[in-house]
């Protein structure tokens, strides 16, 4: 299944048509396709009416660097406040972190958007496509912080995606942009950077998302293109049943696996049920490539699809959430000071 890219604020003729594919399971949104909540209403409305069977729409909205839609929605603080506050008060660190999770999850929802892929449980140690997305460089952290985020998701009605799956944040190099490997060995890496997604699995998170990174001491093949790394120790090991989505194809450390078809291709047949495709110029090739996938099995996408949703008026009415901007307020405000 893929999920693909769209170029504007409003659906292309051959966009449709994209859509109307089966090999086709939704569409990630960016800041290219966001002007304010109503042009977001008509977009997803569009992509609603685009077929019959259900479209996953999904974005990143984890707050700080990455939120895609700002003007109308709360402006969220980076991860790493949380981890600064988990320093000296973990019990209200733990607190905000679902407050946190639950504004960015119910907002998306009060707009029909299912999916926020959060929350990111990398260590925060030096890497700089993760940087202050990250909520701490301790496992333990991470792992409890992290927790409470999948519960505020829960609670707001969406489903959560752990990522980067084995851990991204132990490497110097921003994936988008080169390869990267790190080293350790899976004894080290089990001790460290898999505990979090290890407790996000147990909180019940639905997905998880692969790195675009090489871990040489456990298999020579990135890991989002890697069989061991998925079937071996993700479900064998780590017993996880959810959905397996990979990063975006078109990232510079995907490009080991060839061009876009190949990439596509390497993703499916390593064990990933869902494929990024954010950029629209790629979306022809990664389709001919699921089109050509033989024996493959189309993955249910339901868990994925948004469940309860207020709507806006509703949610600017609620007590709840105005305690919690006021909290989230201060987080940030204490952060800067």
């Amino acid at each position: 299944m893929l999920i693909i890219g769209i170029e504007g604020q409003q659906l292309a003729a051959h966009e449709r048509a994209w859509l109307a594919a089966p090999e086709v399971g939704g569409v990630i949104l960016f800041t290219r396709n966001y002007a304010d909540r109503m042009q977001l209403a008509r977009l997803v409305e569009s992509i609603r009416a685009a077929r019959a069977q259900p479209l996953l729409i999904c974005v990143d909205q984890e707050g700080g660097p990455v939120q895609r839609f700002r003007a109308g929605f709360t402006r969220l603080p980076a991860l790493d406040t949380l981890g600064r506050l988990w320093d000296r008060a973990p019990a209200r660190a733990l607190a905000l972190a679902e407050e946190h999770a639950w504004v960015m999850a119910s907002e998306l929802r009060a707009m029909d958007v299912d999916l926020s892929y959060a929350p990111v449980l990398d260590l925060a140690r030096g890497n700089r496509a993760i940087g202050t997305r990250a909520l701490h460089a301790d496992p333990h952290a991470v792992a409890v912080l992290g927790q409470a985020c999948v519960r505020g998701m829960h609670l707001a009605g969406m489903a959560a995606t752990l990522k980067h799956f084995p851990g991204h944040g132990s490497v110097l190099e921003d994936t988008h942009l080169e390869g990267a490997i790190d080293a350790r060995a899976l004894e080290k890496l089990d001790a460290e950077d898999l505990q979090p997604f290890a407790a996000g699995f147990a909180a019940g998170a639905e997905a998880v998302m692969m790195a675009h990174v090489t871990y040489p001491a456990v298999d020579a093949l990135p890991a989002g293109y890697s069989p061991r790394w998925i079937g071996g120790i993700l479900r064998a090991q780590m017993g996880f049943t959810g959905i397996v989505i990979s990063d975006d194809v078109g990232m510079t450390a995907a490009a080991s696996a060839g061009g876009v078809g190949a990439r596509v291709a390497a993703h499916y047949a390593a064990g990933c049920d869902v494929v990024l495709a954010c950029t629209p110029a790629l979306v022809p090739d990664a389709l001919a490539a699921a089109r050509a996938r033989e024996g493959g099995v189309q993955r249910d996408l339901t868990a994925l699809h948004g469940q309860v949703a207020s709507s806006w008026p509703a949610l600017e009415d609620n007590p709840q959430r105005a305690r919690f901007l006021t909290d989230l307020a201060g987080l940030d405000a204490d952060a800067h000071a």
